[in-house]
């Protein structure tokens, strides 16, 4: 498990690790979040907020609540129990991790807060990547959030007026509910707060092998269809100092893992500085 450590302000680092463990990334992110934790109690010291960027190796994990019900069927890769909430799901190569290790209550945020701004993190980022020129689908995507459900999927408009017109760009906010239909889950989430400091956080589908998931119910939810991005947009398996040796023709047509980490990295961490503003929760 290799590591760097990048800045990008006084307030907020991020932590690469590729091919991780997944006990040992669980265990170095519960002792970073309690030496903070130590240190706001004991010498009222405001650490850097933390976002841990990771390429995990297979596995599956249970949350604290989770039902072992909601694995169908046991295979070589490793169960684990953690401390997260929520149920099972998959983590693996292709797939985008990233942990959250922030303090709340300095950044003035609820738990919901959160939750809300890690949900619609992801809206944007999909959002803009399904507009981008790399996307060739004459349907338009979309990717929401939903009340009832934790996580991000995406629907489809099925209207003909936002389909009939291609230059009409809609945000996730102007689709009308009732014509779109849910194709499945592309990210999903699960936090564990501690003292008002949170670590866990969110892992969106890339460009993974989705059949890890036909052998559980995934976040507990019987036949939930998981998508990824790499089936909407064209992504290239391509690593960016490959690409710089492709025309600028070729690079526009198709999107690296690194550009959608990226993407993402930012549009957090301008949330993280109260750059973007929460948006009103999506109806139920």
């Amino acid at each position: 498990m290799q590591n760097a450590t990048q800045p990008l302000n006084d307030t907020l680092i991020t932590k690469s690790l590729s091919t991780a463990d997944y006990v040992p990334t669980l265990d170095a992110m519960l002792s970073r979040t309690l030496a903070r934790i130590a240190l706001k109690k004991e010498q009222g010291l405001r650490t850097p907020d933390e976002l841990w960027i990771v390429d995990h190796n297979d596995v599956y994990t249970l949350g604290q609540a989770g039902k072992e019900e909601h694995i169908l069927q046991r295979t070589n890769t490793p169960i684990i129990k953690t401390d997260r909430g929520g149920q099972v799901t998959w983590h693996g190569h292709g797939q985008l991790v990233i942990y959250w290790l922030f303090d709340l209550d300095s950044l003035g945020w609820s738990v919901r807060n959160m939750v809300s701004h890690a949900e619609q993190a992801i809206e944007d980022v999909v959002n803009d990547c399904v507009k981008s020129p790399s996307s060739s689908d004459p349907i338009h995507i979309s990717a929401r959030a939903r009340r009832d459900a934790p996580g991000v999927y995406l629907y489809a408009d099925t209207s003909e007026e936002n389909n009939r017109d291609t230059d009409v760009e809609a945000s996730a906010a102007d689709i009308d509910i009732d014509n779109t239909i849910m194709l499945g889950k592309i990210a999903s989430l699960g936090f564990k707060i501690k003292h008002g400091f949170s670590y866990h956080g969110i892992a969106i589908n890339l460009n993974c092998d989705l059949s890890a998931f036909n052998a559980i119910n995934p976040c507990g939810y019987a036949g939930m269809q998981m998508l990824r991005l790499a089936d909407f947009v064209n992504m290239d398996k391509q690593t960016n100092q490959a690409l710089n040796e492709k025309s600028a023709t070729d690079i526009s047509k198709s999107l690296t893992y690194e550009q959608v980490t990226q993407k993402l990295i930012h549009n957090i961490a301008e949330r993280h500085a109260g750059r973007i503003k929460l948006r009103a929760l999506a109806p139920k």
